[in-house]
């Protein structure tokens, strides 16, 4: 039982450490244009389905819905028998209405050549793609592979397959060779699109001979559609590739539409399974359209007549997806693309961007915020940011202390956040604060979104009391809900839907602080278990990032004979810092950490290094963290951005003492 008067909660199935009661309400100024109010929570939850209904509507379909929703878990279907068609969604419509004219693109690429594309010009491209696609044998139905940069023919490619009804499925440009081969084969893709290479690092990197090499395995691709980018030497097969220009620019500009079915699949996604074998995360088109549009419009409060909003996401993720491709432009908003890194060619490129091009809207991810503080004030303060109006982070939960950086250094202490949780698989925002409504909390997503349903439970599924700690669940179906993953039922139901009967949980844990904010503590795999107490490695990982020294902190929990697991964590400390080093430092953060949270959290081992091991989307692996804090051999590391940043990790984890 737990004793109320020590705070203790061992009965939960996360604890719930720390304590964060600042408030940032939205200033009246932003209250009074924003396109949320605060009754829209009232009128989604008085008809949730003609919530939806209302929603759907804002979107151009050929023939309405029967039905809004058929419910058979683990199965939905939205505004079932209406027709519609995403391309025309994201540009016909604008056009039609007389709005050819605006941009939807500016296009950045990291060698500094720029490009701004109007929707009407978006719209001759993706016609005259469709009708290439259409030309080499593709149709409706067909699996396409896209394995680009970030340019603008990724958009367009997406748009063209899905104006014709093929299913795009989007490979990240930096995935290998066995990574794309293994999504080939499991989307069972006829054609790849891709480029001959992009610019990253101020160099071209070559993205062809990684296709060509994919495709020496077994595959049903028939064709290879190549963009010039680089102009780099690249080998070529006349019987399979294509070179896009040579193909596309000669179509016709004008192509006639087919609507398709409210639940045609629109896109397959691959998320890395915990087993070596990718989930095609599946996902169908008018839910998704749906709430892809209202989440963006809500969320993001977008005036599309004067913002310029940037989400700074690769197209090889849900975010660029639903934020840049499908979201943004079915609002008729203005963008931001930008193909390269943030540190080229200086560490100020990324806010140069902004005030170049004036941007009011930016939506990037907690990784990308604790590197900017890494490198240090200097760079933001270096450029004019005071177009910003709002700012969104996406991608994990965000430390307290990161959060305040960007309000106060990138925000100006002028910006709301919209700290916004949600996952391939739920394909929109489900939880994150409406920003003319929200009273905000630094590091908390706060509650679901009007129309979304989401509740912490224990482990028997029961709601837990604010204060408490447990398992973040959906318990209505939403539109932009995954429909499966591709080709394997099973897994769909086991994944998902096994933990709670008839109920989608998605493997994070959460708690609700005393006024029942949200606040997201990682994957359940990644909680810790202390002397019984399971503690989140998101909340020491924020105590650690608090200390001012601290730019980032990984923490895996590592078998321990005395506690069953001990703590121990990874530090990268932030530039033009004076602090203490060796010894005397690691002393002082666990006190830090002590002090924050408690002794129960203080770390066994910490470590300073120079990086850590990141996936391309940057999301941390503390698997491998784990591997080498456990000394076992390090597993699978193809999928990180740098191969060789465990090598030197396990070096020095070897050579530092445990605490005594």
């Amino acid at each position: 039982m737990s004793n109320p008067s020590t705070g203790d909660s061992s009965g939960d199935s996360i604890e719930n450490l720390s304590h964060e009661n600042r408030h940032f309400p939205p200033s009246p100024a932003f209250a009074a244009q924003a396109n949320a109010k605060s009754d829209l929570y009232a009128h989604a939850e008085k008809d949730r389905l003609a919530f939806w209904e209302e929603q759907a509507r804002e979107l151009t379909w050929d023939k309405s819905w029967e039905t809004v929703l058929e419910w058979n878990s683990p199965y939905a279907k939205w505004f079932i028998g209406g027709k519609i068609n995403a391309s025309v969604n994201a540009l016909d419509r604008h056009v039609a209405a007389g709005r050819g004219d605006r941009t939807a693109f500016h296009f950045e690429g990291e060698p500094g050549d720029t490009r701004t594309i109007t929707y009407a010009q978006m719209l001759a491209d993706v016609s005259k793609a469709a009708h290439a696609l259409t030309q080499i044998g593709i149709k409706a139905g067909d699996r396409v592979a896209i394995y680009m940069p970030m340019i603008p023919e990724a958009a367009v490619a997406m748009l063209a397959c899905a104006r014709i009804g093929a299913v795009h499925s989007v490979v990240f440009g930096g995935f290998s060779a066995d990574a794309l081969l293994s999504r080939i084969q499991d989307a069972d893709a006829k054609l790849v699109i891709t480029a001959d290479g992009g610019f990253r690092k101020g160099a071209a990197f070559a993205l062809k001979p990684a296709v060509d090499e994919a495709l020496k395995g077994k595959h049903n691709v028939e064709k290879v559609l190549v963009v010039k980018r680089t102009g780099q030497e690249t080998a070529w097969n006349a019987d399979r590739d294509i070179w896009w220009h040579e193909l596309v620019d000669s179509q016709s500009s004008e192509h006639k539409p087919e609507f398709f079915d409210s639940e045609h699949p629109l896109f397959i996604l691959y998320t890395s399974g915990t087993t070596a074998k990718p989930k095609g995360i599946f996902h169908t088109t008018g839910g998704y359209l749906t709430q892809a549009a209202y989440t963006h419009r809500v969320v993001f409060d977008i005036k599309p007549e004067k913002d310029v909003y940037w989400c700074t996401a690769d197209v090889g993720w849900i975010t660029g997806h639903s934020y840049v491709v499908y979201g943004p432009l079915i609002n008729g908003a203005t963008q931001v693309m930008y193909e390269g890194t943030p540190d080229t060619p200086h560490k100020g490129r990324m806010f140069e961007i902004v005030a170049k091009y004036g941007v009011t809207i930016l939506y990037t991810a907690p990784t990308l915020i604790r590197t900017w503080m890494k490198w240090g004030d200097e760079f933001p303060k270096a450029h004019n940011l005071s177009s910003l109006r709002l700012l969104g982070s996406v991608g994990e939960p965000i430390n307290p202390e990161a959060w305040m950086w960007y309000r106060e250094i990138i925000g100006a202490n002028n910006c709301p956040i919209v700290d916004t949780w949600w996952q391939t698989e739920t394909g929109a925002i489900m939880i994150s604060p409406l920003p003319g409504v929200t009273s905000t909390k630094p590091g908390s997503a706060m509650k679901a979104i009007p129309g979304i349903s989401a509740v912490v439970v224990d482990d028997n599924a029961n709601p837990v009391p604010n204060g408490h700690g447990g398992f973040l669940i959906l318990d209505k179906p939403w539109p932009s809900m995954l429909r499966g993953v591709w080709g394997e039922d099973e897994r769909y139901k086991e994944t998902y839907w096994s933990r709670f009967k008839g109920i989608y949980f998605a493997g994070d844990g959460a708690k609700l602080d005393d006024e029942g904010a949200i606040w997201l503590m990682g994957r359940v795999d990644d909680v810790m278990n202390v002397s019984g107490h399971r503690i989140s490695t998101t909340e020491v990982e924020s105590a650690l990032v608090s200390h001012e020294a601290v730019a980032e902190a990984a923490v895996v929990g590592a078998a321990d004979e005395m506690t069953g697991q001990g703590i121990v964590a990874f530090v990268i400390l932030r530039g033009g810092i004076p602090h203490a080093g060796g010894e005397e430092l690691v002393k002082e953060l666990r006190a830090h950490v002590t002090k924050e949270i408690g002794a129960i959290a203080r770390p066994r081992q910490i470590m300073v290094v120079a990086e850590l091991p990141k996936t391309r989307s940057g999301k941390i692996m503390r698997r491998l963290l784990k591997d080498v804090a456990e000394n076992r051999a390090v597993g699978d590391a193809t999928t990180l951005a740098d191969p060789n940043v465990m090598k030197l990790i396990s070096e020095g984890l070897n050579s530092s003492k445990d605490e005594d």
